[in-house]
């Protein structure tokens, strides 16, 4: 009986959005159409693709379990910090700019921006290189948390549910592009925002209500963690520091990533970012404040789970095994939604860099826009194909290093690019050797901080900490080494700089000249 109400629901799910890919196919005829939605998306659908692509399956289940069940209530502040640091501030200060100088200097990827800003197609090679090795295995990172779910509602094998998932993403993304994942990524945000309401007055009514579920975490104790009386119920929680790192990595760190920056280059109008920049702060209060907020009462199901011998993954899917049929259905959509809408950003911007920055010009000296499209569409499903291998190997082994390579991913990639893109943005005298200089710091640093773990300071032995570490340092390096090293040529930067500029002529019609004499 259970599955005559989940079964259509997921089928009716799926259904839609491969209808949106056949009908976007008119939209991706062409590179500009394909990979950017020909630069004409409006405020709702930026604003909501830039929300799903951030939050993942990985936040709902991972790390809204994980931190909720370290920190308690005070794990709302990273959901905080997302709305805040990660959507608002990242809309305000990059959004324009981006936009305008992205279309200006006729760039549709983040390598392409590096090459041309800075005069150097070595740094369009390497970003794209960075982008492939860091961007694959956090593909194969949003499978995570999908078993549970899908054993809990379904009582069927995990890798059908991973196979089922991979093949609809990639149907409806080979054939709509950027325009069907934005289109779907407004459907799949609403289905998110709906869900996480949903739960959140589920969950908290099944433990007496709010006011209740605040009462019995304050009264949970874990003297591991501290020996404060209820800290899991504090305003800071029992370890603000580290609290804070998780908020800076997953808030700051959209400033840097590729998949993310990359929805600026196609909002339809400069008008448009203020409404976006709105829209994207209000759905990231919602969907990663509530993801947050719930985990934070994860606690209050110890003796439905073990984390020692379960894993933090196993805590969500515990606080949601009493829900009713109907609302385990939303979860489940929910979290295919998240998974769903970031693996076609990931795999889009991976196919589209490793066409239009590696193949082409390189590999392939002349690619005409035919091929560029095939190249795009083929790599998406190898890409699809790597990530879908890695998660059954990492589920089927219980590999564990495969996971962990979602924190380094965010660490390597904000690390490397995010002051190098911020300051080229805004600073003229911002070097080629500095970009550089942050390209290969971080990435040593995450590939260190992967294989010599007990070489890094206690602090730093995580890969959240030596992310942060990475991007924080990264804004005092490019400055810093830009003071030191050749700068660019003049006649270049006045170029590229000249987008933000713009002369209009006036028609004067008063016909009786003044003296500035007269007019003192």
């Amino acid at each position: 009986m259970d599955l005559l109400i989940k079964l259509p629901m997921v089928i009716v799910f799926f259904a839609i959005m491969i209808g949106i890919g056949i009908y976007c196919k008119k939209h991706s005829t062409d590179v500009d159409g394909f990979v950017l939605g020909g630069r004409s998306v409006g405020p709702w659908l930026t604003a909501f693709a830039y929300g799903t692509s951030y939050f993942s399956a990985v936040v709902f289940v991972g790390y809204a379990g994980q931190f909720g069940w370290k920190y308690g209530i005070a794990a709302t502040w990273a959901g905080i910090g997302n709305a805040l640091l990660g959507s608002l501030m990242a809309w305000w200060i990059l959004g324009r700019r981006t936009r305008v100088m992205t279309q200006h200097l006729n760039s549709a990827t983040m390598p392409q921006f590096f090459e041309k800003r800075f005069d150097s197609p070595g740094l369009k090679l390497a970003a794209s290189a960075i982008i492939f090795i860091f961007l694959i295995p956090y593909t194969a990172s949003l499978y995570n948390g999908l078993s549970r779910l899908f054993g809990m509602a379904f009582n069927i094998d995990y890798s059908v549910c991973v196979i089922v998932m991979a093949v609809i993403t990639a149907v409806y993304v080979i054939a709509g592009g950027y325009m069907a994942t934005a289109i779907n990524d407004f459907v799949q945000g609403i289905v998110m925002i709906v869900g996480i309401v949903a739960v959140i007055a589920a969950v908290l009514n099944g433990q007496g209500g709010f006011t209740e579920a605040l009462r019995k975490l304050g009264q949970v104790s874990d003297p591991a963690v501290s020996d404060i009386p209820g800290a899991f119920a504090s305003f800071l929680g029992p370890d603000p520091v580290n609290l804070l790192g998780v908020v800076i990595l997953t808030s700051l760190g959209t400033w840097g990533l590729p998949q993310m920056v990359q929805k600026f280059y196609a909002i339809k109008s400069e008008k448009a970012i203020n409404k976006g920049m709105v829209i994207s702060t209000v759905f990231a209060l919602i969907v990663a404040g509530g993801c947050y907020f719930l985990g934070g009462f994860g606690r209050l199901f110890s003796d439905r789970v073990d984390v020692a011998a379960e894993g933090y993954d196993a805590i969500i899917p515990a606080m949601l095994s009493d829900l009713s049929p109907f609302l385990i259905s939303v979860v489940v959509i929910l979290v295919l939604s998240a998974s769903m809408s970031t693996l076609s950003s990931l795999v889009l911007t991976s196919s589209s860099t490793l066409t239009l920055d590696f193949i082409k010009g390189n590999l392939v000296k002349k690619m005409d826009e035919k091929h560029q499209l095939l190249s795009i569409r083929l790599l998406i499903v190898v890409f699809i194909l790597i990530s879908v291998v890695l998660a059954l190997i990492q589920y089927g082994s219980n590999v564990t290093f495969i996971a962990q390579l979602m924190g380094i991913s965010w660490g390597a990639l904000a690390g490397a690019f995010l002051a190098p893109f911020l300051f080229g943005l805004y600073w003229k005298k911002t070097t080629k050797a500095a970009v550089w200089s942050s390209f290969l710091f971080s990435t040593a640093v995450m590939l260190c901080n992967i294989f010599f773990p007990q070489y890094f300071p206690a602090v730093l032995r995580t890969p959240i900490n030596a992310g942060v570490f990475c991007m924080l340092f990264g804004l005092i390096l490019v400055p810093v080494v830009s003071l030191f090293t050749k700068k660019p040529e003049e006649a270049h930067i006045r170029q590229v700089f000249s987008c933000y500029e713009r002369t209009v002529t006036v028609r004067v019609t008063d016909s009786i000249g003044e003296t500035k004499e007269e007019i003192l």
